[in-house]
C-alpha cells in the first residue's frame, strides 16, 4: 500500500469535478447536511480520495465557495467610474443578485455562527478578498479624485453587500441586478457624497471594462 504521504495529489479536472459536486449539494441541502459521503457519491469519488486534498468539510466547502465554477467569481473591473465599477463587479452572472451567490451565503449562514473553524476559513478565504475588491474600487475613485479621501472606506466598501444580504436573509425580499443597481443609485453613491444619477441612467453592461484591467479574486485565496 502506498504510505498516504505519498499519494497523489487530487488535482486539475478531478479536483474541479469535486469542488463543483460540493457547491451543487450546498445549494441543494445546506451546509448542515452536507456529508464528505455525500459529496464522494455525488462526485463519483472515494472519501479517501477527498481526503487526500482536504482536512474536513469546513476546507472542502470553502475551497469550493472559492474556487468552483458556480461559485460567485468576483472580478473587479475599471470602467473610468464609481458607479461602473460597482455596477460591473457586483452585477451579472456571478454579482450579488444571482440566485447561486445569495443561495451559496444563505446554505452557510448557520456555520459561520456555529462553527468557530468553518467561520474563520470561511472570511479569510471567501470574505476577505471580495472586501478587498471592494476596497480597491473606492481607492481607485478616491484616486481619480472622484470621492473624498477623507471616506472611511473600513465603512462604505462592505456596504452593498450588506445591505443586498439583509434584504434577502433578513427581510425575505428578492434580490436581482435592478436591486443592486438601486442600492447603489439611491445609497451608495450618496452615502460618498456623488448623490443619485437621473432617473433611468443607465449602467455599462456587466463585465464591460474600459481599460484592460481586470482583476480575477477567485484564484487567489485557498482554503
Amino acid at each position: 500500500m502506498t504510505p498516504p504521504q505519498l499519494r497523489p495529489r487530487v488535482e486539475g479536472a478531478r479536483e474541479e469535478e469535486i469542488l463543483d459536486a460540493t457547491v451543487r449539494l450546498l445549494l441543494s441541502a445546506g451546509y448542515d447536511r452536507l456529508t464528505l459521503d455525500a459529496v464522494a457519491k455525488e462526485a463519483r469519488a472515494s472519501k479517501a480520495t477527498l481526503y487526500r486534498r482536504w482536512d474536513g468539510k469546513a476546507s472542502l466547502v470553502v475551497d469550493a465557495m472559492v474556487r468552483a465554477k458556480q461559485a460567485p467569481q468576483v472580478e473587479v473591473h475599471d470602467t473610468g467610474t464609481l458607479r461602473g465599477d460597482l455596477l460591473a463587479t457586483f452585477c451579472g452572472r456571478h454579482g450579488l443578485g444571482t440566485g447561486d451567490a445569495s443561495g451559496l451565503l444563505g446554505a452557510v449562514m448557520t456555520a459561520v455562527s456555529n462553527d468557530p473553524d468553518f467561520a474563520e476559513r470561511f472570511r479569510s478565504a471567501f470574505i476577505a478578498p471580495k472586501v478587498e475588491a471592494s476596497l480597491r474600487i473606492y481607492r481607485r475613485a478616491t484616486e481619480r479624485g472622484e470621492i473624498d479621501a477623507a471616506l472611511d472606506l473600513d465603512v462604505v466598501a462592505p456596504s452593498l453587500a450588506g445591505i443586498v444580504l439583509h434584504r434577502a436573509f433578513v427581510l425575505g425580499l428578492p434580490v436581482d441586478d435592478d436591486v443592486v443597481r438601486r442600492v447603489i443609485d439611491h445609497v451608495i453613491l450618496p452615502a460618498v457624497g456623488l448623490g443619485a444619477p437621473a432617473p433611468g441612467t443607465p449602467g455599462p453592461t456587466p463585465g464591460t471594462t474600459v481599460t484592460a484591467r481586470t482583476t480575477t479574486h477567485s484564484q487567489e485565496a485557498t482554503s
